[in-house]
């Protein structure tokens, strides 16, 4: 167990993460940053994530494998090959979770499905499966892309400007909440785990997870019939709820009550607005949102943005700069919310438990890097090592 690890919630757990890419590393990453013992098991060419890049950090690594890989200690093994499968079912017997996303049927045809062989061996075992639609349905099996899901499930059709046509949501924003997803899923599996000492089966797919991020959208829909259109940055339910130009760059102003419109409207001195009818709920801000954009973009035109975003939200305006990326973390207020060490740099933790709190965890892992250490742990000697690594089933780096 990593020593820096003692405290956290999860302390005492242990994950084997068959996953590759990003919706499954992420998901043991924020495991391993609460306490878990993460085992990654690569196959023999490695997790493809270590390859998209530049950049890459010294070793050849690309920051992107970084991102979702760190508190893990790792192996490579072949599973095509049956001495590979019995070694992975050696670092089964005291794990309590297992998280892959392979395609449907792939573990099934190594005799390693949950229901028919593995449920049966390790009766309190959570098993985690990724996948872009599960093993059901017409598109059951199929292989899944975060934005082939953007615009499969409706979510590029919200996002962009009448003039960009729907755009790509510009992280990959189905990948993570399927991160999420699954973690929650083995969360919930744990506690009723404590109850009943039985595993079983979570499955979180990507399909799904991006309908269920239509928020409002879907319902909208559901209750209107009108299909939900392109609105650029604005909102289809609030106005104003939108991005406006600054002298100095842009900021994105997000109103949803009276009272903040009057202290907006009060300190712009557009008085001129709060007594206008057109103007006096969110009802009717939202069928005249034309003129109200209008007006208040001819009042934003001359601002500083800064300056501007600190008054308002001193006066309980929510508003906030358009920042990039070097500049969301150059912000005094995410001080805390990078983690550098040594060759490493990433971003901290989302959550935070005041008795337990998670650490970020070590450096990712090199391919192969703690094959010995874990196969002695698990019980094999140094010769069974030395003949796994002659036939293959143990690709070293």
């Amino acid at each position: 167990m990593l020593d820096h690890h003692h405290k956290g919630s999860l302390s005492g757990l242990r994950v084997i993460d068959l996953s590759r890419v990003l919706a499954g590393p992420l998901c043991t990453q924020m495991l391993a940053d609460n306490g878990a013992d993460v085992i990654k098991v690569e196959p023999p060419a490695g997790d493809e994530t270590r390859t998209l890049g530049p950049p890459f950090d010294s070793c050849g690594t690309a920051a992107y494998f970084n991102a979702v890989n760190r508190g893990k200690r790792a192996l490579a093994l072949d599973l095509a090959q049956p001495e590979g499968r019995e070694v992975l079912l050696r670092l089964l017997e005291n794990a309590d979770v297992l998280v892959e996303n392979f395609l449907p049927g792939t573990m099934a045809r190594w005799q390693l499905d949950f229901d028919a062989v593995l449920a049966e061996k390790f009766p309190r075992l959570i098993y985690c499966s990724i996948s872009g639609f599960g093993d059901r349905g017409p598109m059951g099996g199929m292989p899944g892309y975060d934005a082939i899901l953007q615009a499969m499930c409706g979510l590029m059709s919200v996002n962009g400007e009448p003039e960009s046509g729907p755009t790509r949501i510009g992280i990959p924003i189905v990948d993570h909440l399927t991160a999420y997803t699954a973690m929650t899923g083995i969360l919930m599996a744990l506690v009723e785990r404590s109850i009943s000492n039985r595993g079983q089966r979570v499955e979180a797919t990507l399909f799904d997870t991006a309908l269920s991020l239509l928020v409002p959208h879907a319902a909208n829909w559901m209750y209107s019939g009108k299909t939900p259109q392109l609105l650029g940055s604005a909102h289809p339910n609030i106005a104003p709820y939108d991005k406006y130009h600054c002298k100095d760059g842009s900021v994105f102003l997000g109103i949803l009550n009276d009272r903040q419109f009057r202290r907006f409207c009060d300190h712009l001195e557009l008085t001129e607005l709060i007594a206008d009818p057109r103007f006096a709920s969110n009802a009717a801000r939202l069928s005249h949102r034309d003129a109200l954009t209008a007006a208040i973009s001819r009042a934003l035109t001359n601002k500083d943005r800064l300056n501007l975003c600190r008054e308002l939200m001193q006066l309980g305006v929510p508003v906030g700069p358009i920042n990039s990326v070097p500049e969301a973390f150059a912000q005094a207020q995410a001080a805390a919310a990078r983690v550098d060490r040594d060759d490493y740099h990433g971003v901290g933790l989302p959550n935070h438990l005041c008795r337990t709190p998670g650490t970020p965890g070590n450096v990712p892992p090199r391919f192969a890097q703690h094959a010995e250490e874990i196969l002695l742990e698990s019980g094999f000697g140094h010769e069974h090592i030395a003949q796994l690594r002659a036939r293959g089933v143990l690709p070293s780096p």
